[in-house]
């Protein structure tokens, strides 16, 4: 894996650009490196944390703990009072019970309540395990305050890799109505977290066509729907996101190898060819399933292209393109060993690998740019991207 620390940051500066007055917490568990974290702490990144090793190294990497936040809704007694004691205050929640928990290892925290979205449009919906309906969170908020916390906030998720605009405009539709509910019942909450979902650009469909996310359009919905909470709330209200894939992905990419292109019988008469890379799902490209990688073959530029079921180098079936997927068309002559880099894959990648399935061994990484700006452009490890 080859991380662009430039890219990263330049995607960072642009989004704060597009997004005036949203503060970005970079969602760490997409890519949990702490030249990433650094980079992005450098620029005045917060981090959203899922646990409190996550905030350990967040701490390490100089993420201030003020702009740290506990963003899972699922969690332990014990692990909330050890986010305690590294002094995070801000927490999220989506019951009572959690609530409760809260009140009793974390006293005089800030809780900020996270309402259910459908996940229409998403490539991962996120839906039922996370969030609760709007009447449930006024009763969770309101029960924070009976316990002694600060109801500080609503948030939301519209889903990973979100493809529409109208996922958005309806999750801050619903968060008006919230706020409204909540005003009525004297609670005044100070911020609304707008949650990930913002997307890569990189990535293909499971046909192997672009998937072109709307994202002008989705920024101009967030830029119109958070003025209209503000107006609705009537009270100074800030705003945070938790861009994670969107920052990372397209500047991350891995520097494989091809094991294999074999041709094999297919009893339904699909593709003929199989190719195994030294990665797969179990080594780095846990999401697979959903999409597909832009594949470069270096030094291949010829018309001699075969479709390919893509597959890793395990001995888990698993570990392939799932039937429904578009073949990919690769050279025809690849051999074992040839180069190849496969692109977007910056996101999740670190953080979905096991310890070393079947012996084969995690990914490595090297990052690129950042740490020194004053090195020559050239100055890469092994020419580190492609070209």
């Amino acid at each position: 894996m080859v991380l662009d620390l430039d890219g990263i940051r330049a995607r960072y500066d642009e989004l704060r650009r597009r997004l005036p007055g949203v503060d970005v917490r970079f969602a760490m568990k997409a890519c949990p490196v702490d030249e990433v974290l650094a980079t992005l702490a450098r620029a005045g990144a917060g981090v959203d944390a899922a646990s409190p090793l996550e905030m350990e190294q967040a701490l390490r990497a100089g993420v201030p703990v003020a702009r740290t936040h506990y963003g899972n809704t699922v969690k332990s007694d014990r692990d909330i009072a050890h986010a305690h004691r590294l002094g995070v205050r801000d927490f999220a929640t989506d019951s009572l019970e959690d609530v409760e928990a809260i009140a009793r290892h974390a006293p005089g925290a800030r809780v900020f309540c996270r309402v259910a979205t459908g996940g229409e449009g998403a490539l991962w919906g996120l839906t039922h395990k996370f969030g609760c309906p709007p009447g449930q969170a006024v009763r969770v908020l309101e029960r924070a305050r009976e316990l002694g916390l600060t109801p500080s906030g609503l948030s939301v998720h519209v889903g990973s890799q979100q493809m529409t605009a109208e996922a958005w405009c309806a999750a801050l539709t619903a968060l008006g109505g919230v706020l409204t509910l909540l005003r009525d019942r004297g609670i005044t909450v100070d911020h609304v977290n707008l949650g990930g979902g913002l997307p890569a650009l990189g990535y293909l469909d499971r046909r192997g066509v672009p998937l072109d996310p709307p994202l002008d359009a989705i920024l101009t919905a967030i830029r119109e729907g958070t003025a209209d909470l503000r107006r609705i709330h009537g009270a100074p209200l800030d705003f945070v996101i938790e861009p994670g894939r969107h920052l990372v992905a397209d500047h991350g990419a891995v520097r494989a190898h091809v094991v294999r292109l074999a041709e094999r019988p297919h009893p339904d008469g699909g593709p003929r060819h199989w190719l195994y890379l030294s990665v797969g799902k179990f080594n780095g490209l846990y999401e697979m399933d959903a999409l597909q990688y832009r594949l470069v073959f270096p030094g291949r530029h010829g018309d001699g292209y075969v479709p390919a079921v893509l597959a890793g180098p395990t001995c888990d079936s698993d570990d392939a393109h799932t039937p429904g997927h578009a073949p990919v068309e690769v050279p025809a002559d690849l051999a074992s060993g040839d180069p190849v880099w496969v692109l977007s894959s910056g996101a999740y990648a670190t953080s979905y690998m096991t310890r070393g399935f079947n012996g084969i061994a995690p990914l490595p990484y090297t990052c690129v740019g950042g740490q020194r700006p004053d090195a020559p452009a050239d100055d890469r490890p092994g020419g580190a991207w492609p070209r």
